[in-house]
Protein backbone atom coordinates (compact mmCIF):
# COMPACT_ATOMS: atom_id res chain seq x y z
CA UNK A 1 0.00 0.00 0.00
CA UNK A 2 1.27 3.55 -0.75
CA UNK A 3 0.81 6.27 1.22
CA UNK A 4 0.79 9.82 0.07
CA UNK A 5 -0.28 13.54 1.68
CA UNK A 6 -2.06 15.82 -1.24
CA UNK A 7 -1.59 19.55 -1.30
CA UNK A 8 -5.62 20.58 -0.51
CA UNK A 9 -6.96 22.50 2.05
CA UNK A 10 -7.21 19.90 4.84
CA UNK A 11 -3.75 18.44 3.40
CA UNK A 12 -5.34 14.96 3.79
CA UNK A 13 -3.69 11.46 3.53
CA UNK A 14 -4.57 9.04 0.84
CA UNK A 15 -3.86 5.82 -0.49
CA UNK A 16 -2.66 5.14 -4.54
CA UNK A 17 -5.12 2.97 -6.31
CA UNK A 18 -3.42 2.56 -9.45
CA UNK A 19 -3.59 5.95 -10.90
CA UNK A 20 -6.02 7.29 -8.82
CA UNK A 21 -6.05 8.69 -4.72
CA UNK A 22 -8.56 7.19 -2.45
CA UNK A 23 -8.19 10.10 0.24
CA UNK A 24 -8.71 8.68 3.88
CA UNK A 25 -11.06 11.18 5.15
CA UNK A 26 -13.67 9.65 8.05
CA UNK A 27 -16.84 11.86 6.61
CA UNK A 28 -16.62 10.78 2.60
CA UNK A 29 -14.78 8.68 0.39
CA UNK A 30 -12.98 10.68 -2.40
CA UNK A 31 -10.86 9.80 -5.10
CA UNK A 32 -8.53 12.49 -7.05
CA UNK A 33 -6.28 11.87 -10.44
CA UNK A 34 -2.74 11.59 -9.28
CA UNK A 35 -1.92 13.55 -12.20
CA UNK A 36 -4.09 16.41 -11.09
CA UNK A 37 -2.72 16.79 -7.67
CA UNK A 38 0.60 18.28 -6.10
CA UNK A 39 1.96 15.84 -3.39
CA UNK A 40 3.56 17.11 -0.23
CA UNK A 41 6.15 15.22 2.26
CA UNK A 42 3.78 12.35 3.29
CA UNK A 43 4.75 12.13 6.85
CA UNK A 44 4.64 15.26 9.04
CA UNK A 45 7.66 14.66 11.51
CA UNK A 46 8.77 15.79 15.08
CA UNK A 47 12.36 14.79 13.98
CA UNK A 48 14.43 12.94 11.41
CA UNK A 49 17.04 10.59 13.23
CA UNK A 50 19.95 10.50 10.62
CA UNK A 51 22.63 7.87 10.57
CA UNK A 52 26.00 8.73 9.24
CA UNK A 53 28.93 6.49 7.62
CA UNK A 54 26.34 3.30 7.26
CA UNK A 55 27.94 2.24 4.12
CA UNK A 56 31.29 0.79 4.06
CA UNK A 57 31.89 2.31 0.44
CA UNK A 58 30.74 5.63 1.74
CA UNK A 59 33.36 5.63 4.74
CA UNK A 60 36.51 4.78 2.67
CA UNK A 61 35.54 8.46 0.56
CA UNK A 62 35.08 10.07 3.23
CA UNK A 63 38.23 9.06 4.70
CA UNK A 64 36.33 7.87 7.79
CA UNK A 65 36.64 4.96 10.05
CA UNK A 66 34.11 2.13 10.79
CA UNK A 67 31.67 2.96 13.80
CA UNK A 68 31.51 -0.14 16.17
CA UNK A 69 27.81 1.62 17.29
CA UNK A 70 25.38 3.87 14.85
CA UNK A 71 26.19 7.57 14.46
CA UNK A 72 23.55 9.76 15.03
CA UNK A 73 22.62 13.10 14.02
CA UNK A 74 19.32 15.15 14.07
CA UNK A 75 17.11 17.31 11.37
CA UNK A 76 14.49 19.60 12.24
CA UNK A 77 10.78 19.41 11.17
CA UNK A 78 11.93 22.77 8.94
CA UNK A 79 14.34 21.15 6.80
CA UNK A 80 11.39 18.70 4.99
CA UNK A 81 10.23 19.28 1.57
CA UNK A 82 7.45 17.37 -0.72
CA UNK A 83 8.53 16.27 -4.16
CA UNK A 84 9.29 18.66 -7.02
CA UNK A 85 10.19 21.39 -4.23
CA UNK A 86 13.37 23.42 -4.86
CA UNK A 87 15.98 22.59 -2.60
CA UNK A 88 17.77 26.24 -2.03
CA UNK A 89 21.07 26.69 -1.77
CA UNK A 90 22.09 28.69 1.20
CA UNK A 91 24.29 31.79 1.01
CA UNK A 92 27.04 30.47 3.30
CA UNK A 93 27.52 27.30 1.80
CA UNK A 94 29.90 27.08 -0.98
CA UNK A 95 29.05 23.39 -1.41
CA UNK A 96 25.93 22.04 -1.35
CA UNK A 97 25.53 18.25 -1.65
CA UNK A 98 23.15 15.38 -2.22
CA UNK A 99 22.83 12.39 -0.45
CA UNK A 100 20.10 9.33 -1.39
CA UNK A 101 19.16 7.67 1.24
CA UNK A 102 16.10 4.88 2.40
CA UNK A 103 13.78 6.42 4.93
CA UNK A 104 11.99 4.88 7.64
CA UNK A 105 8.62 6.04 8.78
CA UNK A 106 7.40 5.42 12.18
CA UNK A 107 4.24 4.09 12.69
CA UNK A 108 3.91 4.36 16.78
CA UNK A 109 5.25 5.32 19.83
CA UNK A 110 8.90 3.51 20.21
CA UNK A 111 10.80 3.31 23.12
CA UNK A 112 13.13 0.96 24.12
CA UNK A 113 12.44 -1.55 21.91
CA UNK A 114 14.31 -4.80 20.97
CA UNK A 115 15.40 -5.83 17.49
CA UNK A 116 12.98 -8.90 17.34
CA UNK A 117 9.80 -6.39 17.67
CA UNK A 118 11.39 -3.18 15.98
CA UNK A 119 9.57 -3.69 12.66
CA UNK A 120 6.14 -3.89 14.23
CA UNK A 121 7.09 0.23 15.18
CA UNK A 122 8.13 0.84 11.32
CA UNK A 123 4.41 2.17 9.21
CA UNK A 124 6.32 1.60 5.80
CA UNK A 125 9.93 3.39 3.80
CA UNK A 126 9.59 6.18 1.51
CA UNK A 127 13.35 8.02 0.33
CA UNK A 128 15.13 10.70 1.71
CA UNK A 129 17.73 13.06 0.39
CA UNK A 130 20.24 14.32 2.85
CA UNK A 131 21.16 17.14 1.56
CA UNK A 132 24.37 18.77 3.26
CA UNK A 133 26.67 21.96 2.92
CA UNK A 134 29.47 19.34 2.86
CA UNK A 135 31.80 22.88 3.71
CA UNK A 136 30.27 23.57 6.96
CA UNK A 137 30.15 19.88 7.73
CA UNK A 138 34.08 20.40 7.77
CA UNK A 139 34.34 24.18 9.33
CA UNK A 140 31.87 23.09 11.86
CA UNK A 141 33.39 19.57 13.11
CA UNK A 142 29.95 18.85 13.99
CA UNK A 143 27.04 18.47 11.81
CA UNK A 144 24.09 20.69 13.21
CA UNK A 145 24.59 23.37 10.90
CA UNK A 146 25.15 21.61 7.50
CA UNK A 147 22.45 19.47 7.72
CA UNK A 148 19.74 21.65 8.98
CA UNK A 149 19.03 24.13 6.30
CA UNK A 150 15.58 24.80 5.12
CA UNK A 151 14.66 22.49 2.23
CA UNK A 152 17.68 20.28 3.07
CA UNK A 153 15.47 16.87 3.76
CA UNK A 154 13.44 16.22 0.56
CA UNK A 155 11.19 13.15 1.24
CA UNK A 156 8.61 11.30 -1.06
CA UNK A 157 6.70 10.39 -3.22
CA UNK A 158 4.99 8.49 -0.85
CA UNK A 159 5.34 5.85 2.15
CA UNK A 160 5.18 1.99 1.16
CA UNK A 161 4.26 0.17 3.76
CA UNK A 162 4.83 -3.34 2.05
CA UNK A 163 8.40 -3.61 1.83
CA UNK A 164 11.43 -5.92 2.77
CA UNK A 165 13.97 -3.08 3.41
CA UNK A 166 17.06 -5.72 3.30
CA UNK A 167 17.80 -5.79 -0.26
CA UNK A 168 16.76 -2.70 -2.16
CA UNK A 169 18.15 -1.28 -4.94
CA UNK A 170 19.21 2.70 -4.59
CA UNK A 171 20.16 4.95 -7.31
CA UNK A 172 20.79 8.90 -7.41
CA UNK A 173 20.78 10.86 -10.76
CA UNK A 174 21.91 14.58 -11.17
CA UNK A 175 20.18 15.88 -14.67
CA UNK A 176 19.91 11.97 -15.69
CA UNK A 177 23.70 11.17 -14.53
CA UNK A 178 23.99 8.16 -12.64
CA UNK A 179 25.94 9.74 -9.28
CA UNK A 180 25.15 6.64 -6.71
CA UNK A 181 24.29 2.81 -7.28
CA UNK A 182 24.33 0.23 -4.58
CA UNK A 183 22.11 -1.62 -2.35
CA UNK A 184 20.48 -1.79 1.18
CA UNK A 185 21.93 -5.31 1.67
CA UNK A 186 25.62 -3.00 2.43
CA UNK A 187 24.11 -1.54 5.09
CA UNK A 188 26.38 -1.95 8.42
CA UNK A 189 23.23 -1.51 10.56
CA UNK A 190 20.19 -2.79 9.64
CA UNK A 191 17.04 -1.25 9.84
CA UNK A 192 15.85 -3.27 13.07
CA UNK A 193 19.19 -2.61 15.06
CA UNK A 194 18.29 1.44 14.02
CA UNK A 195 14.97 1.64 14.83
CA UNK A 196 16.34 -0.37 18.16
CA UNK A 197 19.57 1.41 19.09
CA UNK A 198 17.95 5.18 18.43
CA UNK A 199 14.71 3.82 20.95
CA UNK A 200 17.54 3.53 23.41
CA UNK A 201 18.33 6.76 22.70
CA UNK A 202 15.24 9.03 22.45
CA UNK A 203 11.27 8.29 22.36
CA UNK A 204 10.38 7.76 18.65
CA UNK A 205 7.05 9.12 17.59
CA UNK A 206 4.70 8.44 14.49
CA UNK A 207 5.07 9.76 11.87
CA UNK A 208 9.00 10.43 12.69
CA UNK A 209 11.54 9.27 9.95
CA UNK A 210 15.05 7.87 10.50
CA UNK A 211 17.31 8.07 7.49
CA UNK A 212 19.44 5.50 7.24
CA UNK A 213 22.20 6.28 5.76
CA UNK A 214 23.77 6.61 2.23
CA UNK A 215 26.41 5.02 0.15
CA UNK A 216 29.52 6.37 -1.82
CA UNK A 217 29.05 8.83 -4.88
CA UNK A 218 28.05 11.71 -3.30
CA UNK A 219 28.64 15.05 -4.66
CA UNK A 220 27.49 18.80 -5.43
CA UNK A 221 24.30 20.48 -6.48
CA UNK A 222 24.38 23.71 -8.35
CA UNK A 223 21.97 26.20 -8.87
CA UNK A 224 19.63 24.57 -11.94
CA UNK A 225 20.32 21.22 -11.11
CA UNK A 226 17.49 18.66 -10.95
CA UNK A 227 18.56 15.71 -8.33
CA UNK A 228 15.91 12.28 -8.36
CA UNK A 229 16.80 9.15 -6.14
CA UNK A 230 14.91 5.87 -6.78
CA UNK A 231 14.92 3.28 -4.84
CA UNK A 232 13.25 -0.58 -5.75
CA UNK A 233 10.32 -0.89 -4.49
CA UNK A 234 9.45 2.60 -3.87
CA UNK A 235 9.90 5.26 -6.89
CA UNK A 236 11.20 8.23 -7.60
CA UNK A 237 11.58 10.90 -5.71
CA UNK A 238 12.53 14.37 -7.52
CA UNK A 239 13.60 17.75 -6.60
CA UNK A 240 14.96 20.60 -8.36
CA UNK A 241 17.91 23.17 -6.57
CA UNK A 242 17.91 26.89 -6.62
Amino acid sequence: MKIVRVDNDLKEYGIIEDNNIMLINKNSLEMLNLKDIRLLSPCQITKAVCVGLNYGDHIEEMGDKRPDEPTLFIKPATAVIGPDDYIIRPKMSERVDYEGELAVVIKKTAKNISEDEALNYVLGYTIGNDVTARDLQSKDGQWTRAKSFDTFLPLGPWIETELDPSNLEIKTYVNGVLKQHSNTKHLIFSVPKLVSFISHVMTLNPGDVILTGTPSGVGPLNSGDVVTIEIEGIGKLTNKVK
